[in-house]
Formats: C-alpha cells, sequence, structure tokens
C-alpha cells in the first residue's frame, strides 16, 4: 500500500517537472510586458510679428522665431498669394494655420454666365490628425473654376466718322478712356488699318460693347449732328395789326 503511494507521488511530481520544462522551452507562454506609453509630444510655443507677404516669408518668419524647421509644401502656382500682416503670442504652428484659414474666408461676386458668388479661402493644411512638431503641411487655396475668358474679333469701320471730322486717337481715347472708368483692367486690343479704315478690336464681347457705344455717339446722322446742321429756328408769326 504504501508503495502504491510513493509511486503515485513520484508520477505527479514526474508530470510537474515535464509541464514546468515545456513552459520554459516555449517562450510564447511567458507573456511579455507591454512597452511603456509615451506621453503625447508637446508642440512648440512662439511669438511671432509678421509684417505680410508670401507663403514662404511667413515659413521662415516661423522658423526663425523657433529656432526649428517646418515641413511644408507649397505648390508654384500659389507661391505668390498675399498674406496678411500676423502678430501672434504664445502660439503654436496648429494655432496660428487655424487663424490664418479661418481669417481667410470670404464671399465673392463672379459675373460668368449667370451672376454667382462663391467662397474662397487659403491656408496651410495638415497631412494628419495626429499633429507634432514633424507634421506636414501644404498650403492650399480654394477658389472657382473659372474658364478662360472667350475673345471675339469685331471690325468698325470708321470711314463715316473720319469723313466727319474725328481722328482716329479721338475714338480710341474715348473708348479706352469709358473702359478705364468703368474699372476695366482688361480693355479691349484696337489696332486701326489704315487701307480700309477699318478698326480691328479683339476681346471679350461684353467689353467690346463700349466701342459700339462710342460709336453710336459719334454717328454723323445723330440726332445731335442734325440740330447742328438744320438751319436757323423759324421767326414766331407776326401779330395781328402789325408789320410783317
Amino acid at each position: 500500500m504504501n508503495r502504491r503511494i510513493k509511486m503515485t507521488n513520484i508520477t505527479v511530481l514526474a508530470v510537474l517537472l515535464a509541464f514546468g520544462s515545456a513552459l520554459a522551452d516555449d517562450k510564447t507562454a511567458i507573456a511579455e510586458p507591454p512597452p511603456p506609453v509615451r506621453p503625447p509630444e508637446s508642440l512648440t510655443k512662439f511669438d511671432l510679428d509678421f509684417k505680410g507677404g508670401h507663403p514662404q516669408d511667413l515659413i521662415a518668419a516661423i522658423q526663425k522665431a523657433t529656432g526649428k524647421s517646418l515641413n511644408v509644401l507649397i505648390p508654384h502656382e500659389y507661391a505668390n498669394v498675399t498674406l496678411p500682416e500676423l502678430k501672434m503670442k504664445n502660439v503654436t504652428a496648429q494655432q496660428l494655420f487655424r487663424a490664418l484659414e479661418q481669417a481667410s474666408h470670404k464671399t465673392e461676386y463672379l459675373i460668368i454666365g449667370n451672376n454667382q458668388t462663391f467662397n474662397t479661402a487659403f491656408g496651410f493644411r495638415a497631412n494628419s490628425d495626429n499633429i507634432t512638431n514633424d507634421t506636414i503641411w501644404y498650403f492650399y487655396v480654394q477658389k472657382p473654376n473659372v474658364p478662360p475668358p472667350y475673345k471675339i474679333c469685331r471690325f468698325y469701320s470708321l470711314a463715316p466718322y473720319l469723313d466727319s471730322g474725328v481722328s482716329v486717337d479721338d475714338i480710341t481715347t474715348a473708348i479706352k478712356t469709358g473702359a478705364k472708368m468703368l474699372g476695366d483692367t482688361d480693355e479691349p486690343t484696337m489696332s486701326f488699318h489704315k487701307d480700309t479704315k477699318l478698326l480691328i478690336a479683339v476681346g471679350e464681347p461684353g467689353k467690346l460693347e463700349i466701342i459700339d457705344s462710342v460709336l453710336r455717339a459719334l454717328e454723323p446722322n445723330s440726332k445731335s449732328a442734325a440740330g447742328d446742321k438744320a438751319g436757323p429756328p423759324a421767326k414766331p408769326a407776326a401779330k395781328s395789326g402789325e408789320e410783317k
């Protein structure tokens, strides 16, 4: 009886030792401690006195204020966008860029086909929601896709006007003056062909209308011209009993 108990104890002990040895050999069975949790990186704060300029000028001013480089992409077509004056104290790049973007929002009016309004904005956006000092920023501009201006060519015969004593310079000066007063920076391109006495004009259809207006006002057969050629006004009829 005692021999059986001793053999049972030995058997159990052998099983336990074998199991422990298997655990020691199997490294995957031992749980490794989790890596330490790194605290979030604190963003660099700085003071900034920016007098205005282009996007690259602002980035240079921020890097000078922080003493650190900034990862920024600025598309070539937006390099000359004018940024406003910025005066900040104890801010991060994220805070500054967010304020700049919000301040740039505005509604503009566009005359093209049907009159429309559209929203414009510009600023710096991050390529990730997790903002750090190594975040990559990119400069963007929000504006409508406006098709290129549609231009046409028109020909105007100036012979009747020249015959009435108006010079080509008088006509073109009046056209340019009217366009300037309307605030048109892109006035029609005009050229006078002496042999045919044609004024050749190229521009957007709406902007060529000013030429039509000027020529209508200078027409030799207009009412003002007819009034100048009319004879003296008729004398009033003599009253009864007076000499005629």
